[in-house]
């Protein structure tokens, strides 16, 4: 392990540990020294690179965001008109929901802390905003809003109902709210 200043990762393992712990715990069992073991760094990193636990958490809650974020650009951005478009938000949907289950986790992780702490609501808040915009590249605000909320439950249905539906379901979901 390096140490001091000749380690320019350890905030980025602290960060990867802290979801690698809610993935597995669980947001209540976050600690410094948890996160601290999990990233196998001192535990007077935690206090050097962070104010405190929700300093960590939204900052390692952010990062995840931003991850989403780009697997919604990744498929989005190469459509060219709005059948393409369908067609990566089917995709999207698919690609999420058979997807790391850990994703899923830390969103459900995520959203519960909203839900508890509004503090949290602007870093779910600003998430959402960023899917829909790349969503009204291709489709008006109301139909990128209502796709954005089509796009999270049809993938965590796909990924945890016990019968999941199959790729027709999703198309003609995905159709039926992008058609005028």
């Amino acid at each position: 392990m390096a140490t001091g200043h000749t380690d320019p990762q350890r905030r980025q393992r602290i960060l990867a540990a802290t979801l690698d712990h809610i993935a597995a715990e669980g947001v209540a069992g976050v600690s410094h020294r948890k996160i601290a073991a999990r990233a196998d760094v001192p535990l007077g990193s935690m206090t050097y690179h962070f104010t405190g636990i929700d300093d960590l958490l939204r900052e390692a809650f952010t990062g995840f965001a931003d991850h989403i974020v780009r697997v919604f650009e990744e498929h989005l951005d190469a459509a060219g008109d709005t059948e393409q478009a369908r067609r990566a938000a089917v995709d999207l949907i698919h690609a999420i929901a058979e997807g790391p289950q850990r994703d899923l986790v830390l969103a459900q992780e995520l959203y519960t802390l909203a839900a508890r702490r509004p503090e949290y609501r602007e870093l779910t808040g600003t998430w959402m905003r960023r899917s829909r915009d790349l969503l009204q590249r291709h489709f008006d605000a109301d139909t990128a809003r209502q796709l954005d909320a089509l796009i999270e439950g049809l993938a965590l249905h796909q990924a945890l109902d016990t019968t999941p539906h199959d790729r027709d379901l999703t198309i003609e979901a995905v159709r039926r709210i992008t058609t005028a």
